[in-house]
């Protein structure tokens, strides 16, 4: 008999748990955003993120390297490279490479072929090449390990086309409808439900549904590991993001509800855990504001610029002095030099 693909029309509802956490999470990206860090210390903590994200996901999938060899794996890269560090390799690839798509199109487009591109550098050198980026012509089943038995048996490979482009389809029709946190988890059990590789399905979606987080506006995404939740508990994880039965048996009774709220709380534990990091850096020297280099911003914040002539009526600073203020605020990304000469001035970067 043949299967009949209904549109997708997820089912949840909106729980005052969902909400405050929802609520909650707005709150901290507005205060994240209020603040300003030098540019060589969120270099530090985007590296340190990448390596974060690589260990937790591929952890997530059973990979046994610790972290401290993951950060090394990642510095210096072996010659005869092991599967295990390979996909480490991968995932940070993949993360350099939508990192940096985003950071030019923050409002970049979720369509099918950025998903087959990020799962061909996910599974690179770990699947054969045909099957990398490449939707499934197999089936596949998922075991649960402890029990030694399947425990879900997703649809048949025929009908993993249609229902990509429906979840595709659902994310671009709703990206301005509805809350990024709501729809980055619906695409994210969704695409768990519907598996479309033959492998690499969980570290694919958990990149591509940082892809549809971005849209919450955080200033600093790249320090942004979600991933790093779900690995503190796996078996949370599976519980809430996996499905059990037969696709076609389940399908209608699917409920996102549990799991979104467990997606948010997850988004709200992240935000929480870079807030911390970001205010217990070490501030150096070199790094460090004086109270003239905020005097400095706060005035250009208010006016959108400012010239050596107005800061020096601002601070009676010396005109040597000045210079070495404005290089430095360059150098650490605060600022950005306009003109030249006496029409010299500067705007926040």
């Amino acid at each position: 008999m043949k299967n009949t693909i209904s549109p997708f029309t997820p089912k949840y509802t909106i729980t005052q748990k969902l909400l405050d956490s929802i609520k909650k999470i707005s709150v901290q990206i507005a205060v994240l955003n209020t603040r300003r860090y030098p540019k060589v210390v969120l270099a530090e903590y985007e590296r340190y993120a990448r390596e974060i994200s690589s260990f937790s996901s591929t952890s997530i999938e059973g990979n046994p390297l610790p972290l401290t060899e993951v950060k090394q794996i990642l510095k210096h890269l072996p010659q005869n490279i092991t599967d295990s560090q390979k996909e480490i390799v991968n995932y940070n690839n993949a993360l350099i490479m939508l990192n940096s798509k985003l950071t030019t199109q923050p409002t970049l487009l979720l369509d099918l072929p950025l998903i087959l591109d990020i799962h061909k550098i996910v599974m690179n050198g770990l699947l054969i090449r045909s099957k990398c980026g490449t939707l499934r012509k197999e089936p596949v089943f998922v075991n649960d390990l402890r029990l030694r038995k399947t425990v879900y048996w997703p649809p048949d490979h025929q009908d993993v086309p249609i229902l990509m482009k429906q979840l595709v389809s659902y994310a671009q029709q709703n990206i301005e409808k509805t809350d990024p946190v709501i729809l980055a988890g619906i695409f994210h059990k969704q695409f768990v439900v519907i598996h479309p590789f033959m492998d690499g399905n969980g570290r694919t979606v958990r990149l591509t549904a940082k892809l549809l987080l971005a849209r919450m506006g955080l200033n600093t995404f790249d320090l942004f590991s979600f991933e790093n939740y779900y690995n503190k508990n796996v078996s949370r994880y599976f519980q809430n993001v996996g499905v059990q039965g037969n696709y076609y048996d389940v399908m209608g009774s699917l409920d996102f509800t549990m799991w979104l709220e467990y997606f948010a709380e997850g988004i709200l534990d992240e935000l929480y855990r870079v807030a911390k990091e970001l205010d217990t850096a070490v501030v150096e020297p070199s790094t460090e504001l004086k109270e003239y280099h905020k005097t400095m911003l706060t005035y250009i914040e208010k006016k959108g610029f400012i010239t050596d002539r107005e800061y020096v009526k601002l601070t009676n600073r010396a005109r040597p002095t000045r210079v070495l203020d404005f290089n430095k605020m360059i150098k650490l990304g605060y600022i950005i030099r306009y003109g030249k000469g006496k029409a010299t001035y500067y705007k926040l970067k």
